[in-house]
């Protein structure tokens, strides 16, 4: 089983869309995929049809439930969607931090440390699935820490803008703490979201992120990726004409997700 999140400690860079479409096109290859949507505004769970008014995630977390109590199927007849099971977020996932420190010396004892809870959950489902997708909140929280910490790789949709790029230093920074103490096995791939090539600033600093870290191909600012979600419609079922289908075609196959 192969763990990956989606994350970035910046909003409105795309995550939730890659994660949506990486989702689909896993289960549509006919993987086992679980979605973890970690993100207490739950778009990814809206985006696959399901909406709760109180998620469990936290209580699965220090071991109160078990996966199974909590998991859900997704919206949708297509073949695919049979190959997907939800986690769904909530408003109460805010309160994670809380109920971590409240149940510190269960944690200590089962875990070792909160930023291990998640791993070891993810343990106990991991004859089920091939592939865990991991949506996380715009912030560098309990949540990502953990994330990054069962994680075989994190994909960091990144805008080819400034105020973006430079959000990229600190979340960089915790990635090589947690590869160094908790996970060495960690990989990481920057992809650039939502970008305007036309635009020479952004042809301009995708180059610079190109010269610093593993870029993908670049996924345009499309009006198609918005019809996308808002249809829940993954962009390999355009036509084939599509730029979205091309973009994430190009992405998939650059990360060997064929």
């Amino acid at each position: 089983m192969k763990v990956i999140t989606v994350g970035n400690n910046k909003g409105g860079v795309g995550k939730t869309m890659c994660s949506f479409q990486l989702v689909c096109h896993l289960a549509h290859l006919g993987n086992r995929v679980l979605v973890l949507d970690l993100d207490s505004q739950a778009n990814l769970s809206s985006t696959l049809g399901v909406t709760i008014q109180r998620t469990l995630i936290p209580e699965w977390l220090i071991g109160d439930v078990k996966a199974s109590e909590i998991m859900v199927p997704v919206e949708g007849d297509e073949e695919y969607s049979k190959n997907i099971k939800l986690i769904p977020a909530s408003r109460h996932m805010a309160n994670l931090a809380k109920l971590l420190i409240l149940s510190e010396a269960e944690v200590r004892k089962n875990a070792g440390r909160k930023e291990r809870l998640l791993k070891l959950r993810l343990k106990e489902v991991e004859a089920d699935f091939d592939y865990v997708v991991i949506d996380t909140p715009p912030m560098l929280g309990d949540e990502l820490i953990m994330s990054l910490v069962a994680s075989d790789k994190i994909l960091i949709p990144t805008q080819a803008q400034d105020y973006s790029i430079d959000g990229l230093e600190e979340l960089m920074d915790t990635f090589e703490i947690i590869k160094e103490s908790e996970n060495p096995a960690l990989e990481f791939s920057i992809v650039p979201s939502m970008v305007n090539p036309r635009r020479k600033i952004e042809r301009q600093r995708l180059e610079e992120l190109g010269q610093s870290f593993s870029v993908t191909p670049m996924i345009r600012n499309l009006v198609e990726m918005q019809e996308s979600v808002a249809l829940k419609k993954p962009v390999f079922k355009f036509g084939s004409k599509s730029k979205g289908r091309q973009d994430y075609e190009a992405l998939w196959d650059s990360l060997g997700l064929v």
